[in-house]
């Protein structure tokens, strides 16, 4: 069950009808992470570098160059981290626009699911924003302990992951407290498939598309969930 949602989910995120999702999605991401780039690195030149002036007085001229490299290294590794809670914030407000591609295109004789309602869906992609940064501080301090620093990002982001995505799929055809109530009831499935969730997101570039991934997943296994019990 969860591996046939995880090839499901595959086969649509380059399909043509996806297309309008991820060509927004990609689209904000790039604005937002140049807008960050140039932010921070205006930021760095205003205060940074004055600051350093001050408390080293008589620095040589190459000094500034060497600055620059350093900046942009540091930039670059910044870059590298918010990557990903960024495209998680964007992605999470078109995920209606991917559960209903899903519902509409592999469920057309299904009654189609009903958004989430604006100010929930903006509450969504915050508090996945939050499981995105949180998995990866967690990894992070993680790398220091031999033995389960993946293990824990795995754990961490695939309990987090499979519960948000899982609810959000439910929430378009149940009550809230009853999605969470199914969640539970199914809680080592949603996890095993949080588990693939995290997989995906830990691979680079391709996880820029984990929501839109995510999302089409959740939307299948919630379908298989639901066709074993009435209701």
């Amino acid at each position: 069950m969860i591996l046939d949602a995880a090839r499901a989910a595959a086969s649509r995120l380059f399909s043509p009808e996806f297309r309008s999702v991820f060509l927004k999605t990609l689209g904000l991401t790039l604005l937002a992470l140049v807008a960050f780039w140039f932010g921070i690195e205006s930021l760095l030149g205003w205060l940074a570098w004055p600051w350093l002036q001050t408390l080293l007085p008589g620095l040589p001229s190459w000094a500034g160059w060497l600055g620059a490299i350093v900046a942009g290294i540091v930039l670059a590794m910044g870059m590298a981290l918010v990557v990903a809670p960024v495209t998680a914030i964007i992605a999470g407000l078109f995920l209606d626009d991917v559960a209903e591609v899903v519902e509409r295109t592999d469920y057309p004789d299904d009654p189609p699911g009903r958004p989430v309602p604006a100010l929930h869906s903006l509450v969504l992609a915050i508090k996945f924003f939050g499981v995105v940064v949180l998995g990866n501080i967690i990894a992070l301090l993680l790398l220091l302990v031999p033995g389960i620093n993946i293990a824990a990002f795995f754990i961490v982001n695939g309990y987090l992951l499979g519960r948000e995505f899982f609810e959000f799929a439910a929430m378009r055809f149940r009550p809230e407290a009853e999605a969470k109530a199914l969640r539970r009831k199914y809680a080592g499935t949603v996890f095993l498939a949080g588990l693939v969730i995290a997989a995906f997101l830990a691979v680079p570039v391709v996880n820029l598309l984990t929501p839109l991934f995510a999302a089409a997943m959740m939307v299948h296994l919630h379908k298989a969930v639901s066709a074993r019990r009435p209701g």
